[in-house]
């Protein structure tokens, strides 16, 4: 089956650093706690919002070791009204077995107001 994995984080300034940093977290922990790999990802969607131009947050899967030919793409997130702000959004689509109730979508920093109700207990 072909899952979708959502993730989400954001930064506190609009830095090619920063931008690279957290994202390259994000994926790695969606990667860790899904137990991706690479040969099943069918694409990956990454969108930012309108406050986040410094650097293609896309760079950060082709320096993962077995991700260079992941088909990325990066995107601007639709501009809705006191939405929030510097905020990364992924969408990674995957082969696996889990159900749709045992995929672990991760949202980090302020991105967890985005849906505390897919964010699963320690």
């Amino acid at each position: 089956m072909t899952r979708g994995i959502r993730g989400a984080t954001t930064v506190s300034v609009n830095e090619e650093s920063e931008i690279l940093d957290s994202t390259k977290e994000l994926v790695e922990t969606m990667i860790e706690e899904n137990q991706v790999q690479a040969s099943e990802v069918s694409h990956v969607f990454i969108s930012i919002t309108k406050d986040l131009n410094a650097t293609f947050p896309a760079k950060v899967l082709r320096g993962i070791d077995g991700w260079k030919y992941v088909p990325v793409m990066c995107m601007a997130e639709i501009d809705v009204p006191n939405s929030l702000q510097k905020c990364i959004r992924i969408m990674m689509v995957t082969n696996t077995s889990k159900s749709q109730e045992e995929v672990n979508h991760i949202f980090l920093n302020e991105a967890v107001r985005l849906r505390p109700d897919l964010i699963k207990g320690e």
